[in-house]
């Protein structure tokens, strides 16, 4: 950081022992300053076959997550390195990083879906999952965030906060999971702590605790100020082959640059204030022992506290370094083993009424020409062992786990048994999927209900079948959909085969049958995503396939309460059907329901409908909201009351679901239809001197500009704007601008269409125009 850079600094803050199994510490010099060296020689590469089972405490199942390109694969491949476990530092610019080993993620150089590593940190083992940064692969990063009890967000110390950064900050947040900051790519000219830290106040609604200064800045950033020790942690690169092992780690004295040490006294000042503010049992040691001088304050005590506020999610840790340059990755592991959460420190109701009673849940499913299904588990408690039956309690079976592996990205080594707390990897299970909760048998799984009914015996039956269900992963809607289609009739059968497995590995893949045409229809997140499942179809399957023309997913909704009511009464052999349903839909706001549709009943029918009947009449409204009366897409902002079921003795629950779809049609049609399409939060990141181009193209896609911002000398540019006008933008936005701009996407809402709009699409899809 330069002079001035440090004293403005200045004024805003104003306002070991390593784990042994192949990693050796080669001897420190204990005088005016230490010299660690991580000396792991190329032959000494660890196995995973030498891991162990630590106790609980001592694992930490974390996730990098970030906006695209901010480093986080480059940071995943710094740590295994240095950790011991590979023999080279992988590039994603060369395609060959550990965690990007898909063909398609190496010739893009983007992550496309989750990887998940083990190693081992100073007798700690951590389970990391690299997610993707890109908006098209969100699902990778939910449910990877569903399972992991901390995560480390990455961001490029040039840009600070950017688009998807707030979508996999509010993603951990949704699964209360406590995060550590990593300011990455200290080394670019433009990189600005003060920017970041106040970005990361202002944009994620943060407490952001700083714990290091950064010494130097651009091409001159040679290491880091650790603010709780007051020592200089310094790599001094004699080539561009250094990799970063040794750095020196010195005290500071009165002979270092005096701006620096005035920086670091007031942002350590800082530091403990902010923590006392935060933590009370800190403030109270401050005040008891240490009122006459803060400063005196011990590390270690001080380090406490701030893992105290981190696991209580009160503030966020926030480090800084350059993980290309390989600087600042062996404090960023350290801050990962000393302050995010053990599993032990996460608190699961579901799980405790098993005990030590097996309790996992499957997170994603891959699938292995030899091997067949991988599915990946994490367990909550008990132990796995292979060559055991298992329950899954969501299909109701029961399956032979054959083999038990631990992950390490494409490479995965055999193990005889995995303990709680951790991330494990299985083969065997044919019909398991995302989201299933896995127990030991059907035993367990009832004696883990009736625990949750003695603690609650007011609990309905239902409820308690519920209660011991892992919450599953939240799978996001599709916004684009194409037709697919073989290259002869010979191979439809496999393409079925083959979309049936895709869909097992990756939910956010839709596929359905066009009940007019009888085409296959593939829904995707976004042109990416389909593109890449295109591109797979072809080179894993061997199967050269079409697609038709790629189109927006519409939603629909209704303009005025209606109701109506149905009658059914039919004959079929000697068994006759009666049933009477009256109903009312009325529209509500499409924010408040976050674009679900709403199903209540009556008080009064509530206690008289049996459990089975009240089933078919919810699976005859939910098969409604799945097509809409104008055109047949999803239904949004609408909500039904069941007023009257009267259903004569005999007649079967399927004739009942029929009559409610029926009455449900009738009164959506009353109630007038509405198409909503899909509207995007775009922010481009552009030049000054094309800012007038882009402004231009986006006014003809019926955008809506929310703001302008100054990043260094380039500008942001913070838009909406409807999904359908956003086909092929990139190569719009790559010609604009002769290639000097970024730009990413992120759906914001679904809106009404405007009459003109909505009569062009109606007469398009009718195949009028």
């Amino acid at each position: 950081m330069s002079l001035g850079g440090l004293q403005t600094f200045s004024r805003m803050i104003r306002g070991r022992r390593l784990f042994t199994a192949g990693l050796q510490c080669c001897r420190c010099k204990l005088s005016c300053h230490v010299k660690r060296h991580y000396s792991l020689l190329p032959d000494d590469v660890k196995s995973l076959r030498a891991l162990v089972n630590p106790e609980i405490s001592r694992i930490r199942n974390i996730g990098i997550m970030a906006h695209i390109d901010a480093g986080k694969t480059t940071t995943t491949e710094r740590m295994l390195y240095y950790a011991g476990y590979t023999r080279a530092l992988g590039d994603v610019d060369d395609g060959d990083t550990v965690t990007d080993f898909m063909a398609q993620e190496r010739e893009r150089g983007i992550t496309i879906q989750s990887a998940a590593v083990t190693f081992d940190w100073k007798s700690h083992r951590i389970n990391l999952i690299d997610t993707p940064g890109h908006v098209d692969f969100t699902l990778e990063v939910e449910r990877a965030l569903r399972v992991l009890d901390g995560a480390v967000a990455v961001f490029d110390a040039s840009a600070g906060v950017e688009a998807q950064t707030l979508t996999v900050w509010r993603q951990a947040e949704k699964h209360h999971i406590p995060c550590v900051c990593f300011l990455n790519k200290m080394d670019k000219p433009a990189a600005n702590l003060s920017f970041c830290i106040e970005s990361i106040r202002q944009k994620l609604k943060a407490n952001p605790v700083l714990l290091q200064i950064p010494v130097g800045s651009g091409k001159n950033f040679t290491g880091v100020v650790d603010l709780l020790t007051s020592r200089k942690l310094m790599w001094k690169m004699k080539s561009m082959r250094d990799d970063g092992r040794v750095f020196e780690v010195k005290a500071l004295d009165r002979s270092d640059d005096p701006d620096l040490l005035q920086v670091v006294s007031d942002a350590r000042t800082a530091l403990i204030e902010q923590v006392a503010d935060l933590d009370d049992e800190f403030a109270e040691l401050l005040l008891t022992d240490f009122s006459e001088n803060f400063d005196a304050i011990p590390s270690n005590k001080l380090q406490e506290a701030v893992r105290r506020v981190t696991l209580a999610r009160k503030g966020v840790p926030v480090l800084c370094g350059s993980s290309l340059r390989n600087k600042g990755v062996q404090p960023l592991l350290d801050a990962i083993t000393a302050y995010l959460p053990a599993p032990n420190e996460r608190h699961h109701d579901v799980v405790r009424w098993y005990k030590d009673d097996l309790c996992a849940l499957a997170f994603k499913v891959l699938h292995d020409k030899q091997r067949g299904p991988l599915v990946f588990l994490r367990i909550y408690s008990g132990t796995l062992k292979p060559q055991t039956a298992l329950h899954n309690i969501n299909r109701n079976s029961t399956e032979r786990m054959s083999r038990l592996l631990v992950p390490f990205a494409d490479q995965h080594v055999e193990i005889p048994s995995m303990t709680a707390g951790n991330i494990a990897l299985t083969v065997g299970l044919k019909q398991t999927v995302t989201g299933d909760t896995i127990v030991s048998s059907k035993a367990s799984a009832a004696a883990a209900a009736r625990r949750a009914q003695n603690d609650n015996e007011a609990g309905k039956r239902s409820r308690e079948c519920a209660s011991v269900i892992l919450s599953g992963v939240e799978v996001p809607d599709p916004v684009f959909f194409c037709t697919i289609e073989p290259p002869s009739m010979s191979k439809q059968a496999d393409l079925e085969n083959v979309l049936n497995c895709l869909q097992r590995e990756d939910p956010s893949l839709k596929v359905r049958v066009d009940p007019d045409s009888g085409q296959t229809i593939l829904c995707g997140m976004g042109e990416l995503h389909i593109e890449i499942i295109h591109d797979r179809i072809r080179r894993e399957y061997g199967i050269e396939t079409h697609l038709g023309p790629l189109q927006v997913a519409y939603r629909e909704t209704i303009l005025h309460e209606a109701s109506a009511s149905d009658t059914l009464d039919r004959t079929v052999g000697e068994r006759r059907h009666v049933v009477t349903v009256e109903l009312a839909v009325r529209p509500v706001d499409i924010a408040s329901v976050g674009g679900s549709c709403e199903l209540a009943f009556t008080e009064e029918l509530e206690g008289q409908l049996s459990a089975e009947m009240k089933e078919a009449v919810e699976n005859g409204v939910h098969s409604s909201f799945l097509q809409g009366p104008l055109l047949g897409y999803p239904l949004q902002g609408v909500s039904t009351l069941i007023q009257c079921v009267t259903i004569e003795p005999g007649t079967s629950p399927a004739m009942v679901s029929a009559c409610v779809s029926r009455c449900m049609l009738k009164a959506l049609r009353l109630a007038g239809g509405q198409v909503l399409e899909p509207v995007m939060s775009l922010e481009v990141t552009v030049g000054e001197d094309h800012l007038s181009s882009v402004l231009g193209d986006l006014a003809q896609r019926r955008g809506t500009v929310r703001d302008i911002q100054s990043r260094h000398d380039n500008k942001v540019l913070l838009a909406t704007v409807p999904l359908a006008e956003m086909m092929g933008y990139s190569t719009v936005l790559r010609t604009l601008t002769s290639g000097n701009a970024t730009f990413s996407l992120e759906l914001d809402t679904y809106e009404a269409m405007n009459p003109q709009e909505q009569n062009t699409l109606l007469k398009r899809l009718s195949g009028l125009l």
